[in-house]
């Protein structure tokens, strides 16, 4: 079976939002990612941590059968720790405090197994080490990438390099404008087509998501979710789902991208219903199919 190998932070998070908050949760974009990807997909995972970052929660991965012998543990440092609040719409987050730790010094190399990984997800990281990453796989089937708004701002030329070597590019609704200058999400995917990727998702939160390929354009609504406590890991859990369906299909045509959104869309909508990844942790492969049909239902708009 194809196999997705996904760099990205391993982190604790401290979050507060309208629904209370909570110290150093589980978090971080590989953590995220793999949990939803694993229910589709085999998953390897390259990150770093420190000494604080306890067996049990090292567990949460490896007793899902996640490959964790990428993951390096610096002897006498500390795992990256962010902590952020959310008021308002709850659609950003505040950053309160970030201290990067042993994630300043993160050098990723890939275990001679890792590079022959058929489907390559790099997580949120600077360009340069994505770029890094991506010289250490043979001969991958597909790449996908997200980025944030700081990399925007300060390394813009390294990720045009980027985006000119990926297949699929994840990125939320704000970065979508900021990195093409567009006024609105529609135009901003057409941008970024021409960048280099053959297809783009630009999460829009509480709206769903806008799905930009050569051959089509669609748009999905996010499912209704009465009561969000914690959006943080809402966009990871998309990316997994998503990307671990279409290694599991092992296709990337227009019909099956949208399909993807689907299964991302649901993951998502379990994410956010309690802090950090403990209601990710809770979902059963039942649930997951119910609730995407309940989505699909959602979805129908017909008269």
């Amino acid at each position: 079976m194809s196999e997705i190998l996904v760099v990205g932070s391993l982190a604790y998070d401290s979050i507060k939002s309208p629904e209370g908050e909570v110290a150093k949760s589980l978090g971080g974009s590989s953590n995220f990612f793999s949990v939803a990807a694993k229910h589709y997909a085999p998953v390897r995972v390259v990150g770093v941590v420190g000494d604080d970052y306890s067996e049990s929660d090292l567990n949460v991965l490896k007793n899902r059968g996640i490959d964790v012998s990428g993951i390096q543990k610096v002897s006498g440092g500390k795992t990256f720790h962010w902590q952020g609040k959310y008021e308002g719409d709850l659609s950003e987050a505040v950053t309160l405090k970030t201290d990067l730790n042993v994630f300043e010094t993160f050098n990723p190399e890939l275990p001679a197994a890792y590079r022959t990984s058929s489907h390559v997800f790099l997580a949120n990281i600077d360009p340069e080490l994505q770029l890094k990453v991506l010289e250490q796989v043979e001969k991958p089937k597909l790449v996908a990438a997200d980025t944030m708004n700081l990399w925007i701002n300060i390394k813009r030329p390294v990720l045009d390099r980027l985006f000119s070597k990926i297949d699929l590019l994840f990125i939320n609704e704000g970065e979508a404008k900021m990195i093409t200058k567009q006024q609105n999400a529609i135009a901003a995917s057409e941008e970024i087509l021409k960048m280099g990727p053959k297809a783009v998702m630009i999460k829009r939160g509480e709206y769903g998501v806008l799905l930009r390929a050569a051959d089509g354009i669609a748009v999905l609504p996010a499912f209704p979710v009465p009561r969000v406590f914690d959006p943080t890991g809402a966009g990871d859990s998309f990316a997994g789902a998503f990307y671990g369906y279409l290694c599991q299909q092992g296709k990337s045509d227009f019909n099956t991208l949208k399909t993807a959104c689907v299964h991302g869309t649901t993951m998502a909508s379990f994410t956010v219903e309690k802090f950090g990844m403990s209601r990710l942790l809770e979902v059963t492969p039942a649930e997951l199919e119910t609730r995407r049909k309940k989505l699909l239902e959602v979805a129908n708009f017909s008269l």
